[in-house]
């Protein structure tokens, strides 16, 4: 079992997720993930820097923390080609402690490039698939093209290639994409305790890391944990299929302006107490996940760091 620490790129700038990340491997986090986003969920987040960069100093500034996306789209704002230079670089830079997290985006990101229609579920996916042939190509070395539905490649050869590719998680909400998790990746990425997925990614030959986030929120009361969480990461509750369709922070404003503190105190763990942390944290472990992935959307980062190293720690892996 591996336990990861979630920087929130949206709610942080890049500077402050750099410490949160070289803190976060003195608590006893074994890896951090980052999400990849052009913009934040809501206004009141305020930031969005650039994932990659961030990463590459992490891998600079910190010793044995493995790191991840969570997750990248590289089929839309990204050509696959950059993706697959961009984490073979990085693996290279970090000695091999990179996963590389995919998925088949969100508009809330993707839009911002111009290409028009962002498609339905299913062509997302195939342009995924598509996306997910091009890199593994590129990977294997030498000088690659490729012609597909809605990607190319022309000539192209990646000259700084790590001795071992890094881990493909690809991010599933359904058992399609777990599917293609297992053909097309090396590993799984989910956001809830689906054992489904996991069935569907190790019947279809998935046999690499299984990661899944968990949403919880820190301070020292309920309320308070429970208040900073509807405050910044109220948008989560909406839903998938609200999250993937909205192209604006401003939506995000609107699609959540109807949910309330208790919808958010479902939602998340939250509060002092380890009790329920461990407890949500089994439902993860049995239906399969070996890489959890802690998201904290509590008011005081610090704070909960402290927590983990001094008491949630133990309680979650003994």
């Amino acid at each position: 079992m591996r336990l990861g620490y979630k920087l929130a790129a949206e709610a942080f700038d890049p500077k402050e997720l750099v410490r949160q990340a070289v803190r976060a491997e003195e608590a006893g986090f074994d890896f951090v993930e980052i999400s990849d986003h052009f913009h934040p969920w809501l206004e009141a987040q305020g930031h969005s820097p650039f994932a990659w960069n961030v990463l590459s100093v992490i891998a600079a500034r910190t010793h044995t923390l493995g790191l991840a996306t969570g997750v990248t789209c590289p089929s839309v704002r990204y050509h696959p080609a950059i993706i697959a230079q961009a984490a073979a670089t990085l693996a290279i830079l970090s000695d091999g402690r990179f996963t590389l997290g995919v998925g088949s985006g969100e508009r809330l990101n993707e839009h911002v490039v111009g290409q028009g229609a962002f498609g339905s579920v299913r062509q997302r996916h195939e342009r995924l698939r598509e996306a997910l042939e091009i890199i593994n190509l590129l990977w294997q070395g030498g000088y690659q093209s490729y012609e597909g539905k809605y990607l190319q490649l022309e000539d192209a050869r990646i000259f700084d290639l790590p001795p071992t590719p890094p881990a493909i998680a690809v991010a599933a909400g359904g058992r399609t994409a777990a599917a293609l998790a297992a053909t097309h990746g090396t590993g799984l990425f989910a956001t809830e305790p689906r054992a489904d997925l996991v069935t569907t990614f190790t019947e279809q030959g998935g046999r690499g890391p299984k990661y899944a986030e968990m949403p919880v929120a820190w301070a020292p009361t309920v309320d308070e944990a429970v208040k900073e969480a509807h405050r910044t990461t109220r948008w989560a509750v909406t839903g998938w299929k609200v999250m993937a369709e909205l192209p604006n922070p401003v939506n995000f404003e609107a699609a959540s302006a109807t949910v309330t503190e208790d919808d958010v105190r479902r939602f998340v763990t939250a509060g002092p107490d380890p009790e329920p942390y461990a407890e949500k944290f089994r439902e993860y472990a049995d239906a399969g996940y070996d890489h959890i992935v802690l998201m904290n959307a509590g008011p005081d980062p610090d704070g909960f760091l402290d927590f983990f190293a001094k008491t949630l720690r133990d309680r979650l892996i003994r």
